[in-house]
């Protein structure tokens, strides 16, 4: 199932919050070989952990991690502005009904529809938060994933080519999405609904019923 947590809450789900953090070690320090920071406990985390996201989780029956997706408003720190502002002519994307998402990342041995799964939650917190639109960094490996959900980005701007090319893009609703991404998770809206309902309550409810 999908959760929603925000970063202080992690500690509650402590199997859950020790296998993220170690699958994204693997995933990419071990596998991409990305230059990020792996502690003495095997987590890979950065400062923008610190700073409170909200993270999109599917957690396997076993309560451990599945896939995942970290969030940010683009009103406070981002790493599309701290890092990446070169491939965005120096703008800084900012604004309230704009959130950054990074770490996409899925456990080494995730079933296919997990990459699905993340996508439904994105837009569960794009319709539920009235968000316009999410901005993130990413690379290559990443597009087919993109083009096969029908999430293609508007692309900000890239660098490099091939395998190596990175982009600062922006998403936006696709309704015409759902049917398909939902089937290839095997549930319904219904059951999308209800999975963020569990986790941010009644108010969450209210507003889900007047989508």
């Amino acid at each position: 199932m999908l959760r929603y947590i925000q970063g202080t809450d992690l500690g509650r789900y402590p199997r859950l919050r020790e296998s993220m953090f170690r699958h994204r070690a693997d995933q990419f320090s071990r596998r991409l070989k990305w230059d990020v920071t792996v502690d003495s406990n095997g987590f890979e985390r950065d400062e923008y952990d610190a700073m409170n996201p909200l993270y999109v989780i599917w957690q396997r029956p076993d309560g451990s991690h599945g896939g995942s997706m970290r969030f940010l408003p683009t009103l406070g720190p981002t790493m599309v502005a701290d890092h990446f502002s070169h491939l965005t002519q120096g703008v800084r994307i900012e604004s309230p009904l704009i959130w950054e998402c990074t770490r996409f990342c899925l456990a080494p041995d995730a079933e296919r529809r997990l990459s699905a799964a993340l996508v439904i939650g994105a837009g569960e917190l794009m319709e539920n938060f009235h968000l316009s639109h999410f901005v993130g960094v990413f690379d290559a490996r990443m597009e087919r994933i993109y083009r096969m959900h029908g999430v293609v980005p508007d692309v900000i701007g890239s660098n490099g080519s091939g395998n190596e090319r990175i982009g600062v893009g922006l998403w936006e609703m696709n309704r015409k999405a759902w049917p398909r991404t939902l089937a290839r998770v095997g549930i319904t809206r219904a059951t999308s609904r209800d999975w963020f309902s569990a986790s941010f309550g009644h108010e969450a409810r209210r507003e889900t019923a007047c989508a």
